[in-house]
């Protein structure tokens, strides 16, 4: 999937650094936000 200007972030459950899961974009409310990915290794 490809996202546009102006689209909405699919909703997304993550493990957070303290493992707490998160839900993105509900975590940042109505604001901005960034989210950085570490792939670590494989």
């Amino acid at each position: 999937m490809q996202l546009d200007s102006g689209d909405r972030f699919p909703e997304l459950t993550l493990a957070d650094l303290e493992h707490q899961q998160v839900t993105i974009p509900g975590v940042f409310g109505d604001g901005w936000g960034v989210v950085l990915v570490y792939r670590g290794h494989w």
